[in-house]
């Protein structure tokens, strides 16, 4: 029997720092699917938006030096998130095609005694659950979902730009509604799922951000949904974490169950809510939780 293939884990800051449970449930789903992560001396990614956008240089040297320590382990990276996948794949990919650009970031890599190579790939964790296969995930459910209607969002930055990134249909993502299957849940069909949470530009602009969002919640529940399943850290927490800012503006109120898809296979697979930080959630998900037995 070949050997399991090994990741570095790249769970990202967002992740790491403010809501730690999700890297809880991906460790858990991950040991029990025998996907095998250790850990790597990664540094910010950095961001692919605003970080890239004030120093791109800087942004492809500090990316290249995180895939560096992957090349020096000699395996493949896993993302957790959206923003790290597509800042280390891109720079991954444009690093590898421009041998001009290559130079010029690998004579800032020397004085830290460093070469970048493109010995690895960069995998985001929804691409290596859907290469396990939806059979091989349903054997480990032991609470199966039937009849769960669940709203997918895959955000902005897990498949564009979709001719360097290459993850999924970047107009019509199925990967993510494929895992989502796997639980015994039904992935509705709703006419904002490929748009932006609004995330993006919440720092700046609060009510737009909020407008974004209440046309994207409006739209999933119109079609009958129940939770959102997303695979991003920036958009959990816009969802998340905004629901009572979405009453104060527009008067409405929402209860919508957040789940990380690490979070619905966690459940699925047995694991009490309890073990997985569920709690920490600010929209609470007592209710999806009863009406499901998952307490």
């Amino acid at each position: 029997m070949a050997k399991a293939q090994e990741y570095l884990m790249f769970e990202g800051c967002t992740i790491g720092n403010r809501i730690p449970f999700i890297e809880a449930s991906a460790r858990k789903v991950f040991e029990k699917l025998g996907i095998k992560t250790v850990e790597g001396p990664f540094s910010c990614c950095p961001d692919p938006v605003g970080f890239n956008s004030v120093d791109h240089e800087s942004w492809l040297a500090i990316a290249a030096r995180n895939l560096t320590i992957a090349e020096q382990e000699g395996k493949d990276i896993v993302s957790l998130c959206n923003g790290c996948f597509q800042t280390l794949k891109v720079v991954n990919v444009e690093l590898q095609r421009d041998e001009h650009e290559k130079e010029k970031i690998n004579n800032i890599l020397k004085t830290i005694n460093r070469e970048f190579k493109g010995t690895i790939n960069v995998k985001h964790f929804v691409e290596v659950l859907h290469e396990l296969g939806v059979d091989e995930i349903k054997k480990h459910v032991v609470h199966e979902l039937s009849g769960l209607k669940v709203a997918c969002h895959t955000g902005c930055h897990y498949n564009r730009p979709s001719e360097l990134m290459q993850t999924d249909d970047p107009l019509k993502p199925k990967k993510l509604r494929e895992l989502v299957t796997a639980t015994g849940a039904i992935p509705i069909d709703y006419e904002e799922e490929v748009l932006c949470c609004g995330a993006g530009v919440g720092n700046t602009e609060e009510e737009p951000s909020m407008q974004i969002l209440k046309n994207k919640f409006d739209s999933a529940l119109k079609a009958g949904a129940e939770i959102f399943v997303v695979i991003c850290p920036a958009c959990f927490q816009q969802m998340d974490t905004n629901q009572k800012t979405l009453a104060k503006l527009f008067g409405q109120q929402y209860n919508i169950p957040i789940l990380y898809l690490t979070e619905l296979f966690a459940l699925a697979f047995g694991f009490k809510s309890e073990e997985l930080g569920m709690k920490f959630h600010r929209t609470r998900l007592k209710n999806f939780l009863d009406a499901y037995k998952l307490e």
